[in-house]
């Protein structure tokens, strides 16, 4: 955990290093503060070794420098627009964004590309030099492109560079936001990798000032030419195929003495070329989930021009409700595809490249799930639309029928079939809180059970697929407020009338001299406690779609 700690460290302080530079700069550091760091990593939590790094980092930062502080998804859970500059660019701030940090409370969404956007134009990148540096667990799940972010920033401003950090992501997530950082010159490190980093450190950080340059000698004689790269890779997804020039990574391995991985060299995206040391490889070529590892040699004097074959094909899914309806970006997409560990999870439209042969698709909306076994056969392409055959419904709840709709705290909704199982009950099938509760359900028949507050009532509805309807629950229920003398310690509800036993049916109660809540229509007898004088007692009538206040003496 140290060691990953101090990887997130290294990697913030190579950032502020080879891209803030030696003199004072105006720089925003973003951090995502969504819901995923709260994983943990050797059992602590991603957040605290964010916190941990910045704090660590931010002491090494030029006193001159002026660094900007800014979090996304730590206000609100389910929102994109959750973006916030909280310490906006100055010099000495370092202090001031450890304590936002600390501050910060981790459970949103991940809209790092308008995060980025927003940074760049905090630092008027238009006009002034600008750096953005983004410290990220996760991928976009608001929409963003950063891809096409980093592509526009760089074309329109002055001189910005976008350095992005991924927080244990794979190196397939990854290649997904390096695109930020090459886009725009800057650099994307994996930050799981300690190795990589403390030489990358040592190389442009820790080296030694260069010596004045001497006298100059006289020119040699020309040698010859030399080849600008000794490696030339090239990735396939079938034989005879077309290069694969965009998605892809590289892994680039030392090889052991039996010819497997040894030490990690480097990990690259997209068209790679390089220079490597002549020695034995061993080279991982991936595009989406499909890979292939190779053995590579590199000889002195020559150039390696391996083909990597994927034995892959692209695979488009649409997830829709039924035929014709729109996607939803919120279905979830699950592919169990050949030799997967784990089926791949994605959300809405999904293009991903898998090994080839027979794909098993999942796609869940709402509380429909639709399955398909796809062939995919290596180079080609399938697109399907997946329909999952769901009923939209938008449920709220209303004092009367056509009267004022219940929008306040203390509304809920469960959803139950309708047909009852052999022991009476019948089976739920989800719920939700809140007015304009949404659900996506297979056709069939349902009770929806409405509650506000201390009102409920049971409403039986149909589901047909493809079909968008309201269901509106008459709770024929008015609001009873109840104010108790000074000194009252609680006030209970119950009916008035008495069983066997001549006892009344607590209703609801509250711990204070006053209490508001929603009840079915009807009469009521109420019950004040006090601790000097006893109890009291009032009546009060509810009428359905109506308000009505007591006092009880």
């Amino acid at each position: 955990m140290a060691g990953l700690a101090r990887s997130v460290a290294a990697a913030i302080l190579l950032l502020s290093m080879t891209t803030f530079g030696f003199a004072a700069n105006k720089v925003i550091i973003i951090l995502d503060a969504s819901g995923s760091m709260w994983a943990q990593i050797d059992g602590k939590p991603k957040l605290e070794i964010a916190r941990e790094s910045l704090r660590s980092v931010l002491q090494s930062v030029p006193a001159d420098d002026e660094i900007g502080f800014m979090a996304y998804g730590h206000r609100e859970k389910g929102s994109c627009d959750d973006i916030q500059l909280i310490v906006p660019p100055q010099a000495g701030s370092a202090s001031a964004i450890s304590a936002a940090a600390d501050s910060l409370k981790f459970l949103g969404k991940t809209p790092l590309t308008a995060a980025v956007k927003q940074a760049a134009e905090a630092l008027k990148y238009t006009e002034d030099k600008a750096t953005v540096v983004l410290i990220t667990d996760g991928l976009e799940t608001c929409g963003g492109d950063p891809c096409a972010l980093g592509k526009e920033l760089e074309a329109s401003g002055i001189d910005f560079t976008a350095d992005v950090v991924g927080f244990g992501l794979t190196a397939d997530e990854g290649k997904q936001i390096a695109c930020l950082a090459d886009n725009t010159g800057g650099k994307y490190i994996q930050a799981s990798d300690e190795k990589a980093l403390q030489e990358a450190l040592v190389e442009t950080v820790a080296a030694p000032a260069p010596a004045p340059a001497p006298e100059p000698a006289p020119a040699p004689a020309p040698e010859p030419a030399k080849p600008e790269f000794n490696f030339m890779p090239t990735a396939v997804l079938a034989e005879g195929g077309d290069p694969v020039t965009d998605g892809n990574a590289w892994e680039v391995y030392k090889a052991k003495s039996d010819g497997t991985r040894g030490d990690n060299v480097t990990t690259e995206y997209g068209a790679y070329k390089a220079n490597l040391e002549p020695g034995d490889y061993v080279i991982v070529a991936r595009d989406g989930e499909a890979k292939v590892e190779q053995k590579v040699k590199i000889e002195a004097g020559q150039v390696a021009k391996p083909v990597f074959t994927l034995n892959a094909g692209t695979l488009i899914i649409h997830p829709r409700p039924s035929a014709g309806a729109d996607v939803v970006d919120g279905a979830a997409v699950v592919i169990d595809y050949p030799g997967a560990d784990n089926p791949a999870t994605y959300y809405g439209t999904t293009k991903i490249v898998l090994p080839a042969g027979d794909e098993k698709v999942t796609v869940t909306i709402g509380q429909g799930v639709a399955s398909e076994s796809i062939p995919l056969a290596a180079g080609k392409t399938v697109e399907k639309d997946i329909i999952v055959g769901v009923g939209h419904i938008v449920a709220n709840a209303y004092y009367t029928a056509g009267g004022d709709k219940a929008d306040g705290s203390g509304i809920g909704f469960k959803v139950f079939k309708a047909k009852k199982k052999i022991d009476g009950t019948r089976e739920e099938v989800t719920y939700a809180y809140g007015p304009d509760s949404k659900f996506d359900l297979p056709p069939d028949d349902y009770v929806l059970i409405a509650t506000v507050e201390l009102a409920e009532v049971e409403q039986p509805f149909t589901v047909k697929a493809g079909e968008s309807q309201d269901v509106k629950v008459a709770m024929n229920a008015g609001v009873l407020a109840i104010t108790a003398a000074p000194g009252a310690s609680k006030i209970e509800i119950f009916e008035t009338k008495k069983d066997i036993n001549g006892n009344r049916k607590s209703i609801g109660y509250n711990y204070d001299a006053k209490f508001q809540t929603t009840l079915p229509a009807g009469d009521y007898a109420i019950v004040a406690d006090t601790s000097e004088n006893g109890s009291k007692e009032g009546t009060a009538t509810v009428k359905a779609g109506e308000r009505v206040e007591v006092t009880v003496k």
